[in-house]
């Protein structure tokens, strides 16, 4: 599909990084859209609304200066994550804040309601909604958002358990706008294979961990890196709802690993825990997806989009002389 008016020209790869709970901040969306692909972060990172309303003030203020003095470089819009769910009882304000302030993208979790929808929409704004299945993919669609992210198999934070390639297909099936990948994509060629399959664009969480501009620890970033794809564990134990976590944080937070539920869907019903109860577990437990086993270092934001950026453009070269 073509990209939104809003995305064209505005990206130098087809990847928006994820807004991460409790890592994802200012400082990372700022790093990613300076570099040319979408940065987010959930409007929950900050504590009250009135914080969170000074985080818009920033992003807008310091990417009108950025694109003032680079005018010839590619600066793509921010995306704010709303959980659109009654145990969150801040989303109605933090939306109006968004419509304040015209946030570029939201993206919405754990519910697809067209009253974001229409007031995003009065002011040109877009609405990217993520699912984990056709079911939820297809209430997206009724709710008119603009794009859907596929939570596929091997994603971190709540993920889904269906294959990419067939959640790809099923998504297309019943919604014509932009579609976005989500599930162990860690390289560039990733991306590649995700356009490849369907999507219009790669939307990367756990890779984005692992950057100088992330809120995280350094030993939460240790773990990714000595963590492969057999430690991530989907489990609904800590958020009271199935989510991808490393098996040694479980360990460390004193979980029974031979008594863990690894199965299940994401619920959109009365399992989600209230917001404060999951920020305090995920304070310890912390989350992952497969793509840790391709996760060696940690980098700032402008030299991994730089090393994404050369292997996307050697795939696609690998590509053509193979298919000439």
């Amino acid at each position: 599909m073509p990209l939104p008016a809003l995305l064209k020209d505005t990206l130098s790869l087809p990847l928006v990084a994820a807004p991460m709970f409790l890592i994802s901040g200012p400082a990372l969306a700022l790093a990613c859209c300076k570099q040319g692909i979408v940065g987010s972060f959930p409007a929950l990172n900050q504590r009250t609304s009135e914080g969170f309303e000074d985080w818009l003030v920033q992003m807008n203020e310091e990417l009108a200066a950025f694109r003032s003095t680079h005018p010839d470089v590619k600066t793509a819009p921010y995306a704010v994550n709303l959980i659109v769910h009654r145990t969150n009882p801040r989303w109605q304000a933090d939306l109006e804040l968004c419509v304040k302030h015209q946030v570029p993208i939201v993206i919405t979790s754990l519910g697809a309601a067209s009253q974001v929808v229409e007031a995003v929409h009065s002011y040109g704004g877009l609405v990217f909604h993520d699912v984990t299945n056709q079911k939820h993919a297809r209430k997206a669609a009724e709710a008119g958002v603009d794009g859907i992210i596929a939570v596929a198999a091997g994603a971190g934070g709540h993920a889904g358990t269906i294959n990419p390639v067939v959640l790809v297909h099923e998504i297309r099936e019943v919604f014509d706008g932009t579609i976005l990948l989500a599930g162990g994509l860690s390289h560039g060629e990733d991306l590649l294979a995700a356009q490849a399959l369907g999507a219009d664009l790669g939307y990367l969480g756990t890779r984005f961990i692992n950057t100088t501009e992330s809120q995280a620890d350094d030993a939460y970033r240790n773990m990714i890196i000595e963590a492969v794809s057999a430690d991530i564990i989907h489990t609904p134990a800590v958020s009271g709802v199935p989510a991808s976590f490393m098996r040694q944080s479980l360990e460390a937070a004193g979980y029974a690993m031979d008594r863990l539920n690894q199965a299940g869907e994401v619920n959109y019903g009365e399992k989600l825990k209230p917001m404060d109860d999951e920020a305090k577990a995920w304070k310890t437990v912390w989350s992952a997806g497969q793509g840790v086993s391709q996760i060696h270092d940690v980098l700032p934001v402008a030299d991994l989009v730089r090393r994404l950026s050369e292997e996307y453009g050697q795939a696609r070269a690998r590509l053509l002389s193979t298919t000439s």
